[in-house]
């Protein structure tokens, strides 16, 4: 039989097999992994308060070294520096620390909760309180937060109480949500705080959305929004940037990077190539990476955006260079992924450490006062949580009536619904005819 002489592609693949250069995927690959000896000299860390600080209503593309620099507030004298201090007076400071201490000591209680297997999920936001509870602290009480799922500093510092907060991650018969939300995804309208959604980025164009209503409207409240690092590889970020700038929102794009998402390091969602807050400048945003440990730059940074959007001169996207000390959620183990000394080596401290050093350093505060103030946080939310937990926890049946998983998102029951949830209560009271066990509520 005689040979089938080549085809076109079969030649054209030949002839650069033969005279060209292979080609080669890069696979992004963290520097560290478990075991390894960490070096974080790599890092640049920019002296405290050598960035300069524009008007708020200048030019993005006046702006761009800021998308790559770090604006930073704390020196390692503890003491602040730079034209971005906030010249915040000793009281504002420390209820920043009172309510990162507070954050902390929720985010312990909880985790231990989840360990106890009295709920099913919990992340805490230890080593970022700073990009959350400081930054917030820069906002009206009004403005509208979109968050992600590491934002309950944002709550904590806007008065939210906090058992709501335990009632909704225990999904028992005090939580407002009615058991429909993964555990830690809050929302609460009296406190401006959108729902929290599991799926990434999807807050961006709603608060985008929402800061133009606002405008159209003529009021004055801004929309801010925060994603971590690898959201902003999403569609739907791209999408709220675009619309962003196209319309002049009023709105502040919040991007903390933690360094890590589950267990993937940023590099896959493109910090090899650049930072993260010069995503923004390709849009025409104004744009500033900011030491996200340092709460004293955190608030400036934000003070900053929202006097911008507030004077009609458009959005913000601010990255907030932290890191995640803890797992990503109690689902999570990083000791599979990253190094064990990572947390310990990180350039840019401990945020909490950081604001005590500064208060003590200024003479407004001392190591007494810590104590005093962390041991009366844990006792605070020791009690909340006993109080929570008389509602129920997880797996014990003191939740709400069973009916209630049919209702509030029909104004009229459908009557396949109807059929559905009459058969679910024939069930139940099938299984259980002298009631629900535990003192639980019935259909």
């Amino acid at each position: 039989m005689a040979e089938r002489p080549p085809a076109e592609g079969d030649r054209n693949a030949a002839s650069a097999g033969d005279n060209r250069p292979a080609l080669s995927l890069h696979v992004p690959e963290p520097k560290y992994r478990p075991g390894d000896a960490v070096d974080f000299s790599h890092i640049q860390v920019p002296e405290a308060g050598a960035q300069a600080r524009p008007d708020e209503t200048v030019d993005p593309k006046d702006m761009l070294d800021l998308a790559h620099d770090l604006i930073r507030v704390l020196g390692d004298d503890n003491k602040a520096h730079g034209p971005w201090d906030p010249k915040l007076d000793p009281e504002t400071l420390r209820t920043m620390l009172g309510h990162m201490a507070m954050t902390r000591a929720f985010d312990e209680r909880m985790f231990r909760g989840q360990r106890q297997g009295k709920t099913s999920f919990y992340m805490k936001c230890t080593g970022e309180e700073a990009t959350s509870v400081s930054a917030s602290m820069a906002l009206a009480a009004d403005d509208m937060i979109f968050p992600s799922y590491r934002q309950q500093g944002i709550l904590i510092q806007r008065g939210y109480p906090m058992i709501e907060m335990i009632n909704q991650i225990y999904s028992n018969r005090g939580d407002k949500l009615k058991g429909r939300q993964l555990p830690i995804m809050y929302s609460s309208r009296e406190h401006s705080f959108f729902s929290i959604s599991g799926n990434l980025a999807t807050q961006t164009p709603q608060a985008v959305g929402w800061a133009m209503a606002s405008a159209i409207k003529g009021d004055s409240r801004i929309a801010a929004t925060w994603v971590g690092e690898g959201s902003t590889a999403e569609g739907d970020f791209h999408s709220a940037c675009l619309f962003a700038t196209v319309y002049n929102a009023p709105v502040i794009l919040n991007v903390v990077n933690n360094q890590w998402a589950i267990s993937s390091f940023s590099g896959f969602a493109g910090a090899e190539r650049s930072t993260f807050a010069a995503r923004g400048v390709g849009y025409g945003i104004a744009s500033l990476r900011v030491d996200g440990n340092d709460p004293l730059a955190c608030y400036a940074a934000e003070q900053w955006a929202a006097n911008r959007a507030r004077a009609n001169a458009g959005p913000t996207l601010i990255e907030f260079f932290s890191y995640r000390a803890e797992g990503h959620s109690t689902s999570d183990d990083p000791s599979g992924y990253r190094s064990a000394q990572e947390r310990e080596e990180w350039p840019l401290g401990d945020p909490v450490m950081r604001l005590k050093n500064h208060l003590i350093a200024i003479g407004e505060w001392d190591e007494e006062r810590q104590e005093k103030m962390d041991l009366e946080a844990a006792e605070y939310v020791k009690k909340v949580t006993k109080e929570a937990e008389a509602n129920g926890i997880l797996g014990h049946g003191l939740h709400h009536p069973f009916r209630t998983m049919f209702e509030d998102v029909f104004e009229e029951l459908p009557w396949h619904l109807q059929e559905q949830s009459e058969q679910a209560i024939r069930e139940r009271e099938a299984k259980f005819p002298e009631g629900l066990p535990n003192g639980g509520k019935g259909a």
